[in-house]
């Protein structure tokens, strides 16, 4: 076989290896499944950055985004202009879509007013790291306040309501400070209660101390008590320890308490007075017994 004829075969056999490896792969690539990307044909308008309840909202707070036309959000804004003064009612966080159910009516204001719901009642009481439970009433947090008593031995504690939301922790300073991500503890906590709810925790902050008591979200069950008192929060005190002997010069100390010898109440004596013909006297008389009366002579 000449040089030209091995060329040509070369050529011919790397040619259909080619065409094979290309088969092979066109009915390999033919079995993936397709995949179909969305595009953007919607756009919504977000939260460019973590809001509290009652911001009122600015261009800088919103930012448009664009959504899939699949997936449309009820209630949402393509453009800012709509929203921008408008206050909102809950708390959103970024990229959060702005919806009509988390804003204020129009030309309602901002601040916390409008996101109080028709007859209830924000109340804001004062606490601390501890009435406060460590900083953990965060808004949306559901609480029940106790009230303590002091009055001496006459002392109780108990809790009054049960059971309402936090709207807010701290003031709007502290909820403005925060958004560093730095803790700062707040002196206030505001409470959506009721009229009624609201002038017993204002009479329990006015009699006595208050504090806020954590509760699960989902424990939905009013909070019925009796309420704690002084004497039976002590009980049955263990009466003083008694010193039975000294071994090694060590005391033993028994806890045991003493016997009591039950003591009989003391006797009723009664008085009678006798006449005997011109004599007169008073006899001293004990019930129960037969014994001869004392004879008093006047």
């Amino acid at each position: 076989m000449n040089r030209r004829n091995r060329t040509l075969l070369v050529l011919v056999v790397a040619v259909g290896l080619a065409s094979l490896a290309t088969y092979f792969v066109y009915r390999a690539i033919s079995r993936i499944p397709v995949r179909q990307v969305e595009v953007a044909s919607l756009y919504v308008a977000v939260a460019a950055e973590n809001l509290p309840t009652g911001t009122r909202l600015t261009k800088d707070h919103i930012k448009v985004v664009g959504w899939p036309s699949s997936s449309p959000v009820q209630g949402s804004f393509a453009t800012p202009d709509p929203i921008v003064g408008r206050g909102l009612i809950q708390s959103v966080r970024a990229n959060e879509p702005l919806t009509e159910s988390k804003l204020a009516p129009i030309e309602a204001g901002a601040g916390l007013p409008p996101s109080i719901p028709p007859g209830m009642r924000a109340l804001a009481v004062r606490v601390n790291d501890v009435i406060g439970v460590a900083g953990f009433t965060v808004p949306g947090t559901r609480v029940d306040v106790l009230v303590t008593l002091n009055r001496g031995e006459s002392s109780m504690s108990r809790a009054v309501v049960s059971n309402i939301q936090v709207l807010t922790a701290g003031t709007l300073y502290d909820q403005e400070a925060s958004k560093d991500g730095k803790a700062i503890p707040s002196a206030v906590v505001t409470l959506m209660v009721t009229p009624g709810d609201a002038e017993r925790i204002t009479l329990a902050q006015s009699a006595g101390s208050i504090t806020l008591v954590l509760r699960n979200p989902l424990d939905v069950i009013q909070t019925e008590t009796h309420g704690v008192r002084m004497p039976s929060l002590m009980g049955n005190p263990d009466p003083p320890p008694v010193v039975k002997s000294d071994k090694g010069g060590q005391r033993v100390v028994s806890r045991k308490p003493a016997v009591q010898v039950p003591v009989d109440p003391p006797s009723r004596l009664y008085q009678v007075e006798a006449i005997r013909g011109q004599k007169r006297t008073e006899e001293v008389v004990k019930p129960g017994e037969n014994a001869k009366p004392e004879e008093v002579i006047k």
